[in-house]
């Protein structure tokens, strides 16, 4: 799928465009309709390669207080919302544990700390200090897992055509969700999940989106997981992608 872009390895992308905080700008784009938006990409940008792979498995598991805090706060757009995961990069079996918080102008603030893959369901100790200091009182009780999120991954690294640093693009496809507790799954069919990483201005891929009728969506890995499995719960933000793209 990207063979015609010029590879970036990892320290070269994490040096270029590390990003922890930024702006992220999310589509749903039909997976038939890539090559020709792959093709039409910006001639510098280049596409992450490790040991000749440009395709990488993900798993995230996402936990959540027994009041669903974490996922309350996101469905009524709450000011202080957040999420807990731990994400692993499965071909090379890293984890880490990572938290997600809102920062000034709507910002995508991420914080996270090594983990170990064998125990990615769980949040140790360290763990467990880690994000009850990242989140600084917001938690109303111990978290579990409640949803499991399963996808592949193609990363790109985005120069800068202005002032502003450069970006990413990630193209998800094969998204699945399963509950944790259950092991009920729903796999979103046909349809990649692209998000654009960047500073305050848009990258050129967006700007390519645009031209290409694209428009950014809401849609949440964990927030709209939850409600297509669990549809007793508020879902006001996502519901318009359910609806329209997953039914």
């Amino acid at each position: 799928m990207t063979a015609a872009l010029a590879p970036i390895s990892l320290a070269e992308l994490d040096a270029a465009a590390s990003l922890q905080t930024r702006i992220d700008r999310k589509y749903l784009v039909p997976t038939r309709a890539l090559p020709a938006l792959l093709d039409a990409l910006d001639p510098g940008v280049r596409a992450l390669e490790i040991d000749g792979e440009r395709v990488f498995a993900y798993e995230s598991v996402y936990f959540d207080t027994p009041a669903l805090t974490s996922y309350l706060g996101a469905a009524r757009r709450r000011r202080r919302r957040f999420k807990v995961r731990t994400r692993t990069y499965v071909d090379s079996e890293q984890c880490w544990v990572e938290v997600k918080t809102r920062g000034p102008r709507g910002a995508t603030v991420k914080t996270r700390l090594p983990h170990e893959a064998t125990g990615r369901t769980e949040l140790d100790d360290p763990a467990i200090r880690f994000t009850t200091g990242v989140l600084d009182g917001l938690l109303d009780g111990p978290m579990a897992p409640t949803l499991v999120s399963t996808y592949d991954r193609v990363t790109l690294h985005v120069p800068a055509t202005g002032p502003g640093p450069d970006s990413r693009t990630t193209i998800d496809t094969a998204l699945s969700w399963t509950d944790a507790d259950t092991g009920r799954e729903r796999v979103l069919v046909g349809l990649a999940v692209i998000e654009t990483k960047t500073g305050s201005t848009p990258s050129s891929t967006d700007r390519l989106l645009w031209r290409q009728g694209h428009r950014p969506v809401r849609i949440s890995k964990y927030g709209t997981g939850m409600a297509v499995l669990h549809p007793d719960l508020p879902s006001t933000p996502w519901r318009r992608v359910i609806d329209r793209h997953v039914g």
